[in-house]
């Protein structure tokens, strides 16, 4: 469907989804143009340093939804690309300093007059003047189900920032280190027997949980990661694909694993894949522990734990 078609329903909307204003939302009527930066006389006014005085430009014509970097010195980025100029779409993400925004189409049922048009943005600016007045330092943060990991990295990487990006899930917590946009090392529940890159993959299937964006970590890692983030998110999603994949057949993590005796099948007929994963069987006992202990990714080791069930070598109870 066409902006074009869609401005005959309903007004586009800014949604943040990150950043100081997360929740608000500001309207993009047809036949506007709105600015967006840190000065005050501004549409949308992004109170930190990050933003530039007029950081970016949105113009909503009769034919298209278009954004426009005005030259800022942080840069404009749309769905993880710097741009210096963009047709956005329904569900685009905008990242301005630590602001990501969606493009959303407004849920307003009003009248689409100047006057109304006025009104929603005076009231969109007070809700953003009260946020801005907030004793809070601007920190990137959010949920990773309006963000996920996965873009969230494309983003960091492009844009080249650095921190730590914490993770929380339930009663799990992942830290991912970043170095100018580059993954350096990662780690779930301070749990370093899992290691950095079976951490980051591990994560990645996660699908909802909070997010923010702490301050650099300057130490120095032992087993840090030398792989671009690009390489990672890669093979990171082809292995999330093949999980899903195998997921109907892979059992709950607390589930106990044992040999069925007497054992049939010939040990001497396993691969040393297959063979270490059977040792993991033996000594753990259960599929979580069994997925922890293994030096392999996740996928290798399911992939390998139900070979060995269908050979008859290990069963679950």
């Amino acid at each position: 469907m066409t902006i074009a078609t869609e401005a005959t329903r309903r007004p586009f909307a800014l949604r943040f989804i990150s950043g100081k204003y997360q929740g608000d939302e500001f309207p993009i009527a047809p036949d506007r143009e709105i600015v967006l930066g840190r000065s005050n006389e501004l549409d949308v006014v992004l109170v930190e340093d990050m933003v530039s005085r007029r950081h970016a430009k949105i113009s909503y014509t009769h034919e298209s939804l278009l954004i426009e970097d005005l030259g800022s010195t942080n840069g404009t980025f749309v769905n993880g690309e710097k741009i210096k100029r963009a047709r956005l779409k329904e569900g685009d993400r905008v990242l301005i300093g630590t602001s990501i925004v969606r493009v959303v189409v407004s849920d307003h049922q009003g009248t689409t007059g100047s006057g109304d048009r006025e009104y929603r943005e005076a009231e969109a600016r007070a809700r953003m003047q009260t946020a801005a007045q907030r004793p809070t330092q601007a920190k990137m943060s959010g949920t990773i189900d309006e963000v996920p990991l996965v873009d969230l990295l494309q983003l960091f990487a492009t844009s080249k920032k650095s921190g730590v990006l914490k993770i929380t899930r339930e009663e799990d917590q992942g830290r991912v280190v970043l170095r100018k946009g580059q993954v350096v090392h990662a780690s779930i529940n301070d749990n370093t027997e899992l290691g950095p890159l079976k951490s980051i993959y591990r994560m990645l299937i996660w699908e909802e949980g909070f997010f923010e964006l702490d301050p650099p970590d300057d130490r120095e890692f032992s087993d840090e990661l030398n792989l671009s983030t690009e390489g990672i998110l890669m093979e990171g999603i082809r292995q999330l694909d093949e999980l899903r994949r195998l997921k109907p057949a892979l059992p709950p993590a607390p589930t106990r694993v044992s040999v069925p005796l007497p054992l049939q099948p010939p040990l001497k007929d396993l691969n040393p894949t297959d063979l270490t994963v059977f040792q993991l069987a033996l000594n753990w006992g259960r599929f979580g522990l069994l997925l922890d202990r293994s030096k392999m990714t996740d996928l290798e080791t399911s992939e390998s734990f139900l070979r060995l069930v269908q050979k008859g070598y290990l069963k679950t109870e």
